[in-house]
This record gives C-alpha cells, sequence and structure tokens, in this order.
C-alpha cells in the first residue's frame, strides 16, 4: 500500500517590519546608516542632512547638547606636560590663567607650575624684590616641578627637561606664583588704593629749619635728613619714627643707606693700588681723619663687620665677575656682610658721619673736606663711600675702618652732585664740566665738557653717563670715549633731575616738565606737564613714574603712555622729597606750616580682596 507523504506545513510568518519599528526603532536608524559606510561620506551626510531638515527646533536643541559634549577635546591632557606647558607659557595675562585652573583638576595642576608664573615675572618685570633677586640667582642650575602628576597617560615631568627652567621653591626660595600674586596686586593698589602708614609732623623752628634735604630708604628703614641739623630714621614697615641721630653741628644735604648683610665685592687686582693720592703720595695720617679701629666697642665692630675678616666671594680674575652695578636711585647700597645697617650723611659741618642704625651710635666723624659735603654715595658690597664737595674735590672713604683712602682733584668750582657704577664715579660741577674716575686709584678718566652753565645733576648706568644743569639742555656721554652721544632739549629752565633705567633717560625741570627720551633713538617718547613749578623729586620703574614738585603735589604716571594715574596725597605747600621702593612710598613735605613726613604702604591686605 503506497505510503502517502504529510502535508507541507504553511511558513511560519515573517516578523512584521512595523513591529521592529515600534520596538528597537534605535537600532533600525543605526542599521541603516551603517549600511551607508560602502556608499562613502557623501551619502552618510546626505543621510543626516535629510534628517536634521525634518527636526523641530527642539528637537535640533536636543541634538545640539548631545553632539556638542563629544566635539569636546582635552587638548592639554592630550599633549605630552612640556609641550602643555610650553603652551600656557603663551598666555600673558594672570587672569586668563586663573580662569584656565578652574576647567579641571589637571588645568589647576598645570596653573600651579613655577615654569609659568616665572615667566609671567619676567614679562612683568616684577624683579625687584629680594625673595625674586635670590630666585633669579639660583634658578638656571636646580629647578625642579613641583610634582605634577598626569595620571596613568603620562610619567611625571622630568627635572631634566632643557625648556624648563630650574629652581626649587621652598620656605627659603618662595614660590614665583606666590611672590607675582604679591606683586601683581601691589601694582594694582598704586592705581587706586594704598594707606597711611604714619604720618610725622612736627613745627619748624625757622622756615628753612625744617626742610627734608635728603632721603634714602630700603626694604627695612627710610632715613631722611633735615637742615635743622637732625636724621630721622623710620621703620619701613610700620612707617614707625626709630630713632634720631643728632650729631651734625649744622644742616645735614645727603643721606646715604647701607643694607645690612650683602657679600663683600672685590675690586679687579688690576685696579687696586692702595691709599694713594693723585700725585702718589700717601694720604697724611693724622687724627683728623683717622680712627683706631681696636677701641670701637665689640658690639660696633659687629655692626660694620669688622668682627669677621674680609673675605670675597668671587675671586678678582674670575670672569664670571657680575656686572658692575648701578647706584640704586633710593641712595640705598648693599652691604658687604657687615651685622647693621648704616647711615652715611654730610652736610654744612664739613664732615662725614657713619651711624649704626641699630644704635644710633655715630660709629665714625670722617673729616677732610673744608667746606660743605653736597652729595655722596656709597658703592654696593664694598665699604667704599664718595663725598663731593664746594671745595671742589672729591674723597674716597674707608667707612669700615674709619679712613680717607685719596682725594680727587680737577674740578675748578664746587662739587654739585656725583653718581656711582662699580668703581667709577662720575662727577657734575659749577665748572660746567663732569669728570669720571676710578676710585680704586684716584685717577680721572674723562673730562666732558660741553655744558655751558653750571651741572646740578648727572646719573650713571656703565653704559650712559647723563648730565643736566642751568643751561636748560641735557647731554649724553659715551663714559669709554668721552665722546658727546647726543644733545637733549625740551625743557625751558634748570633741570634738576635724572634717572638712568635701560633705555629709559627721565629728566624733570624747574620748569615744571618732565621729559623721558629713548636712549636707542636720542628721541623724547613722553613730554609731561607735571606741575606748575619746579619738579623736586623724579623716579620711575617699569611701571609708574612718580614725581613731586614745589606746587604741593604728588602725582602717579603711567610709565608706558606718560598718562597721568593719579594725585597720590593731599596737596601741600610744597613737596621736598618722594622716593618710593616696591609697595612703599615716602612722601617729605610742608603742609600747613609744618614738616610733614607720610610713610605708605601699598602692599595688599585682606581688605583688598
Amino acid at each position: 500500500m503506497p505510503i502517502a507523504s504529510p502535508p507541507t506545513p504553511a511558513p511560519s510568518p515573517r516578523p512584521l517590519l512595523t513591529h521592529l519599528v515600534h520596538g528597537d526603532s534605535a537600532h533600525l536608524a543605526r542599521l541603516q546608516f551603517a549600511a551607508l559606510s560602502s556608499s562613502g561620506a557623501p551619502a552618510r551626510q546626505q543621510f543626516l542632512a535629510s534628517i536634521l531638515s525634518d527636526c523641530t527646533p527642539s528637537e535640533l536643541l536636543f541634538v545640539f547638547t548631545m553632539i556638542a559634549p563629544l566635539l569636546k577635546r582635552d587638548f592639554l591632557r592630550e599633549l605630552p606636560p612640556e609641550l602643555a606647558l610650553h603652551v600656557l607659557s603663551y598666555v600673558d595675562d594672570p587672569r586668563t590663567i586663573a580662569r584656565a585652573s578652574r576647567v579641571s583638576k589637571y588645568w589647576h595642576k598645570l596653573a600651579k607650575e613655577e615654569v609659568i608664573w616665572r615667566g609671567l615675572c619676567d614679562l612683568y618685570e616684577f624683579t625687584d624684590a629680594q625673595t625674586y633677586s635670590e630666585h633669579k640667582a639660583e634658578g638656571e642650575s636646580d629647578f625642579k616641578m613641583s610634582g605634577l602628576r598626569l595620571g596613568h597617560d603620562h610619567p611625571p615631568i622630568s627635572a631634566s627637561t632643557s625648556a624648563i627652567p630650574r629652581s626649587i621653591p621652598s620656605r627659603d626660595n618662595p614660590s614665583f606664583r606666590k611672590h607675582f600674586e604679591a606683586a601683581y596686586r601691589t601694582v594694582t593698589n598704586w592705581r587706586s588704593k594704598g594707606r597711611v602708614l604714619r604720618i610725622h609732623r612736627s613745627p619748624a623752628a625757622t622756615p628753612e629749619g625744617g626742610v627734608v634735604t635728603s632721603v634714602a630708604m630700603d626694604d627695612e628703614w627710610i632715613v631722611a635728613g633735615l637742615a635743622n641739623c637732625r636724621i630721622h630714621v623710620f621703620s619701613a614697615k610700620t612707617g614707625v619714627l626709630s630713632r634720631t641721630l643728632i650729631g651734625h653741628e649744622s644742616g645735614v644735604w645727603t643721606v646715604n643707606l647701607v643694607s645690612r648683610g650683602g657679600r663683600w665685592m672685590d675690586p679687579p687686582s688690576s685696579k687696586r693700588s692702595g691709599s694713594r693720592m693723585p700725585d702718589g703720595s700717601m694720604p697724611s695720617m693724622d687724627t683728623h681723619f683717622l680712627h683706631d679701629e681696636r677701641h670701637i666697642p665689640e658690639t660696633l665692630r659687629a655692626a660694620i663687620g669688622l668682627d669677621r675678616p674680609r673675605v670675597s666671594v668671587k675671586d678678582a680674575f674670575d670672569d664670571s665677575r657680575p656686572t658692575p652695578k648701578p647706584s640704586d636711585i633710593c641712595s640705598a647700597s648693599e652691604g658687604w656682610g657687615q651685622g647693621n645697617a648704616l647711615v652715611v650723611s654730610g652736610g654744612c659741618d664739613k664732615v662725614l658721619r657713619v651711624w649704626d642704625v641699630k644704635s644710633g651710635y655715630c660709629i665714625y666723624v670722617l673729616r677732610g673736606h673744608t667746606s660743605t659735603i653736597r652729595c655722596t654715595r656709597v658703592l654696593h658690597n664694598r665699604p667704599i663711600a664718595v663725598s663731593g664737595s664746594r671745595d671742589t674735590t672729591l674723597r674716597v672713604w674707608d667707612v669700615q675702618r674709619g679712613e680717607m683712602l685719596r682725594v680727587l682733584q680737577g674740578h675748578d668750582e664746587s662739587v654739585r652732585c656725583l653718581d656711582v657704577c662699580g668703581n667709577k664715579v662720575v662727577s657734575g660741577s659749577y665748572d660746567c664740566s663732569c669728570r669720571l674716575w676710578d676710585v680704586d686709584t684716584g685717577e680721572c678718566l674723562q673730562v666732558l665738557s660741553g655744558h655751558f652753565h653750571q651741572i646740578y645733576t648727572v646719573a650713571y648706568d656703565g653704559v650712559h653717563i647723563a648730565s643736566g644743569g642751568l643751561d636748560t639742555t641735557v647731554r649724553v656721554w659715551d663714559p669709554n670715549t668721552g665722546e658727546c652721544l647726543a644733545l637733549l632739549q625740551g625743557h625751558t629752565a634748570l633741570v634738576c633731575q635724572l634717572q638712568l633705567s635701560g633705555d629709559t633717560l627721565a629728566t624733570g625741570g624747574s620748569d615744571g616738565r618732565v621729559i623721558t627720551f629713548s636712549l636707542s633713538s636720542m628721541s623724547a617718547q613722553h613730554r609731561i606737564a607735571a606741575h606748575d613749578s619746579s619738579v623736586t623729586a623724579l623716579q620711575f620703574d617699569a611701571h609708574y613714574l612718580v614725581t613731586g614738585g614745589n606746587d604741593g603735589k604728588v602725582r602717579l604716571f603711567e610709565a608706558a603712555t606718560g598718562n597721568l594715574v593719579r594725585d597720590l596725597t593731599q596737596p601741600a605747600d610744597a613737596v621736598w622729597k618722594v622716593a618710593h621702593k616696591h609697595d612703599k612710598c615716602a612722601i617729605m613735605c610742608k603742609r600747613a606750616g609744618k614738616t610733614v613726613m607720610e610713610i605708605w604702604s601699598f602692599r595688599p591686605t585682606e581688605e583688598d580682596d
């Protein structure tokens, strides 16, 4: 019997596409978009464009919020750390660095790296503070990063990376970031803030007796010499009157401050010639200027460094000897390692006095000049003072041992001003000439003739000599050849103030004008009508120009543009002297018939935040 095959069952129904769309539309879209891979990028882009063209605004916003995070890339994290820091080194605005530090923890670590802030310190020229100068001196040989960790993607930054300067921030070597922050806030405070630490008022016994004739300051002390024979010493940190030095018998015309500490620096060996007069003879050792250092009390011996041998840090023949330093515009010089700060003063009583600031004692009274001492300077890192007098001479003194070394003779009339750089001194005289001298030999190296009237002010930075006087002109000289490089005009009266710094020369005159010149082009940069009468004080740095005048105003200008920023203090009858350093400013003026000495601070405080 034949066997019949069973009937073939009907095929199973296929899954409906509509069911798949409703069940997994996202998966279908991915499959359709993936199928276009073989068709190339244009087909995929056309597909996306067709979808976007059918979207509503709310749907497009949704697409945007989904796409934006996918396009973000942390480019700094993907770069090697050296390159990431190199990129940030091109940012010149500290506020941008601060905002970048808030992006992520990694960016925050990058923004804290010392190499970035060291570059900003150099860019903004925040190089004046002692902490930074120590940083700078040691920074080229011992820098390490502060341990920046880059997670698992990169190893720590190697300290041997040649493109990154090396320094070790520590308690003894503060960080560049903290230094920049303090300096930046200080510069900002100069524009609109600042507070008076102390105001000292004293009635003058005579109209001329209370005049402040000279000011010197460093980071620790502010010294003011007065026409009433007194010298006031203030604390630069608090503004408190620390002591009054009494001993001069007539008005004090000049004061210089020698900061404590420092290091001894010998002159070049080839230049040393002992304590000889210009004619080659030894100065006579009489009691007018020679003191037996053995009779000095032990405490004062330590104050002037006689308790330790003279040891030079560098050999005189060492080619790495630092470039000679110009004098400080605030009449302060670096010490030679002595224990205390010292004041060197001179005046109408014809003597030079050396004072211990801490105790107030007069260590030496140096006699030799036969007329009023008008100007003095002390060399950096050496106990050598140079004084100029109305007796037409300059004299060189060892203020550590209390003896005169030599007399510099050559001027025919009163020596009105002088300036030093290294072991060279420039003097300006009423005989209408300037002279360049070697302090260690007494030799006159150059005679600079060209002015037609008395010279009242000189400046010397080792590269240029500038002189100004009663003929209303300023002359710039080459110290190596004695050649007059430029005759600068613009004033209509006596030029009584000069400052040289880098490529800039600033001049102030009795006509109330302040003019800044570029030494590279020998042309005027800014002509400022600063005061209504004579300019009595002039000082500038990388950021600001501060002036004082007989019109009773102290004014602050931008150094880069010459624009007026503001008046720093209340109007006075007359302003005699103004000096500023870092975050401190000393203003000496006459107000309501009294001698007024104001000590200002621009240091950032919690109230400034």
